[in-house]
C-alpha cells in the first residue's frame, strides 16, 4: 500500500485499505484476436515482479492517482518500463486535479506501445486516451528482441 511523506504531505493508504492477495489476469477477445489482460492498480506500477507473474501479456491495466509530487518523476518512466520489459501495452487511467481532502493527481492518461512509445496521453486535463492496439508491432517487437524468451525466474 502506498505510503509517502515528504515536508507537509503525507500519505498511508494501509491505515485504511487493504492489499489484494493475487494477480489478476483474464483473456479478452476482439476481432478475431485474443489478448491477455493484465490488471493493476496504481502503487502496484513500482514492482515489477508483479507483471512478470502474468507471463507473457497483452495488455497492462493501470488505473491510478499518482501525487503531484511523485507522478510529475515517475509516472511515465515506470509506466514505460512495464510496457518495455514485458513487450506490452500498458494503457493507465491517471486522476488528476486538486481535490478538496488537499491531494494533487498528477493526470497524464496514457497508452504506450511494446517498444515503449506513447501512443497517446491526455496531460492535466479530464477526457479520453484513444488509441489502437496493433497485434502485429507486438509479435515484430518480440520477434526483434526475443528478451521474453531469454527471461530467467527462479
Amino acid at each position: 500500500m502506498f505510503g509517502f511523506t515528504k515536508n507537509a504531505e503525507s500519505y498511508n493508504e494501509s491505515a485504511s485499505i487493504l492489499a489484494g492477495s493475487r494477480p489478476v489476469s483474464f483473456v479478452a477477445n476482439h476481432d478475431s484476436e485474443s489478448y491477455k489482460v493484465g490488471l493493476s492498480i496504481c502503487y502496484d506500477l513500482r514492482f515489477p515482479e508483479l507483471y512478470r507473474s502474468f507471463g507473457t501479456i497483452d495488455l497492462i491495466v493501470v488505473p491510478a492517482a499518482f501525487t503531484y509530487t511523485t507522478g510529475s518523476v515517475h509516472w511515465e518512466i515506470l509506466l514505460r518500463a512495464r510496457a518495455i520489459e514485458n513487450q506490452c501495452y500498458v494503457l493507465a487511467s491517471a486522476q488528476v486535479g486538486h481535490h478538496p481532502n488537499g491531494r494533487h493527481t498528477w493526470g497524464h492518461s496514457m497508452l504506450i506501445d511494446p517498444w515503449g512509445q506513447i501512443v497517446s496521453v491526455l496531460p492535466e486535463s479530464e477526457g479520453v486516451v484513444v488509441g489502437a492496439i496493433d497485434p502485429k508491432l507486438m509479435q515484430e517487437v518480440r520477434r526483434n528482441l526475443p528478451a521474453l524468451q531469454h527471461r530467467v525466474l527462479r
